[in-house]
């Protein structure tokens, strides 16, 4: 009588679902109770890929207990009196399935494609070939250590005092230090007072005091960035047009 009832009408049972050789498989489906044991398995091929042939159904109930072996394909589903909670139990009884094995879950049972390091050299586009082209175009490429004498050359023609400008910005200024800086990357700096406030410090960085200058108009840079030569400081009212 009560699987009579379990029938009538378009009714549905929200089960929890398990597989025999997916020990991680564990899924919420919402199944029709008006559905047959053949068409569960259908479904159920298409979540878990083990064929309808070959697939065995169990049905426990929300204390883990079993109520029944689903064994007849041609029965509507609820005529087993499934409710929501229930677990139902996949069973794969093909050995060479291909849930089968451990195959589906463990990677480590997978072989990976692997190279030749000389094969891997011929190749163009690897990434190895992208970073070694990006760190010729950067010295600062993390990887690419900077020498010490990096842009020496550069700073023969900068003195203390000498007057300049800093790119990006046009920015100007006085050179105040020219040199190996310890606490930052290796390589040549150059010190520069602007003559307004667009700097970052007063001429301590990172607790080394560079030169003495008003705050925020100290900077760092690299020789590169700096140009010297006849660089007033502008007047602040001078006008371009009029």
């Amino acid at each position: 009588m009560a699987s009579g009832l379990q029938i009538q009408g378009d009714e549905s049972v929200l089960l929890r679902v398990t597989h025999s050789n997916l020990k991680s498989f564990s899924a919420d489906i919402r199944f029709s109770l008006q559905m047959t044991v053949e068409s569960v398995k259908e479904k159920l091929w298409r979540k878990c890929g083990t064929s309808v042939n070959s697939m065995g159904l169990q049905l426990y109930d929300d204390t883990n207990t079993k109520i029944s072996d689903l064994t007849d394909n041609s029965r509507p589903f609820g005529f087993y009196s499934p409710l929501d909670g229930y677990r139902l139990h996949v069973i794969d009884l093909d050995p060479s399935s291909v849930t089968s094995g451990g195959w589906l879950e463990d990677t480590s049972l997978v072989e990976k494609y692997s190279i030749s390091e000389e094969a891997y050299e011929k190749r163009d586009g690897t990434f190895r070939k992208f970073k070694g082209k990006l760190t010729s175009q950067n010295p600062s490429t993390p990887g690419n250590k900077i020498p010490d004498n990096h842009m020496e050359n550069l700073c023969a023609n900068i003195k203390l005092g000498d007057r300049c400008e800093v790119e990006p910005g046009e920015k100007r200024g006085t050179v105040k230090f020219v040199g190996l800086a310890e606490n930052l990357a290796p390589g040549n700096w150059v010190g520069v007072q602007y003559d307004e406030p667009l700097g970052k410090h007063d001429g301590m960085v990172k607790g080394v005091r560079y030169f003495d200058c008003p705050p925020l108009h100290g900077a760092m840079v690299r020789p590169d960035k700096v140009k010297v030569g006849n660089y007033p400081e502008r007047d602040p009212f001078e006008v371009d047009e009029i």
